[in-house]
């Protein structure tokens, strides 16, 4: 059944923010059990998980949460928080699992997922909707993790394309939001005004973190292996020209 109130609640204003935590039931109970089984994981896969469910905690129990349902800004940055920080440490606790999937499928796949929920009729519908809501957060978070998981089992070129591939589509998205007209996303057309801020500001501050810091940090990760993949290329150098000196 629809319900009219976000998930997260009403739309806090400034004064009350750090009063507005989630308690609820069922999701204490899941994050309680995420503990538990995190505890029970053997060492190299405790510490991530543990500190995935304290970031899961962060996003969905404290004020963070809420905030989310009066400014988009702040649900993007709940975004990147899951697909930048929860999901690595997802895939690092899940490390013993085997590779499902191409990197180049999961890339593809956690676009499109990307893309959907920024479409404003999907949105609209999470903020509405709890089922929706879990949805979203969920396959958000799931097709980042599977990403992170493949990147780690993947040849380096791979690792690169997919890191440079995401990279674009996320700061391309970012750069919509950020040079759209007009505020496309109406949870928010009057939720944002308290925090001095228009729609149309809060959509564009949305667009240019997902433009800036978002695309940067996958920017830098390709930079990285690619450095790495220049300086194994180097040490390898020497022993190929002299085996070709000795031919």
């Amino acid at each position: 059944m629809e319900n009219p109130t976000p998930y997260c609640g009403t739309a806090p204003l400034p004064a009350e923010f750090w009063t507005r935590w989630n308690w609820d039931p069922l999701l204490l109970l899941a994050i309680a059990a995420a503990l538990f089984l995190s505890l029970r994981l053997p060492p190299p896969s405790r510490k991530p998980a543990i500190a995935f469910t304290g970031i899961w905690a962060i996003l969905y129990i404290s004020p963070f949460c809420a905030i989310g349902s009066a400014l988009f800004s702040a649900r993007s940055v709940h975004h990147l928080v899951l697909i930048l920080i929860a999901a690595p440490l997802l895939a690092r606790a899940a490390a013993m699992l085997p590779k499902r999937g191409s990197l180049a499928s999961w890339t593809v796949l956690q676009a499109l997922v990307l893309w959907f929920w920024h479409a404003p009729p999907a949105y609209d519908l999470a903020l509405s909707n709890s089922a929706a809501f879990w949805l979203m957060q969920l396959s958000i978070l799931l097709t980042a993790t599977g990403f992170w998981h493949a990147l780690a089992r993947s040849e380096l070129p791979g690792r690169i394309i997919a890191l440079f591939a995401t990279m674009m589509q996320m700061s391309l998205l970012g750069a919509l939001l950020a040079f759209a007209r007009s505020a496309l996303y109406r949870p928010h057309w009057l939720t944002t005004q308290p925090w001095g801020l228009s729609p149309l500001d809060d959509q564009q501050l949305a667009g240019i973190l997902m433009w800036i810091p978002g695309g940067t940090l996958y920017l830098a990760a390709a930079l990285f292996y690619a450095w790495h993949m220049l300086a194994e290329q180097q040490d390898d150098g020497p022993a190929y020209v002299s085996l070709g000196e000795r031919v």
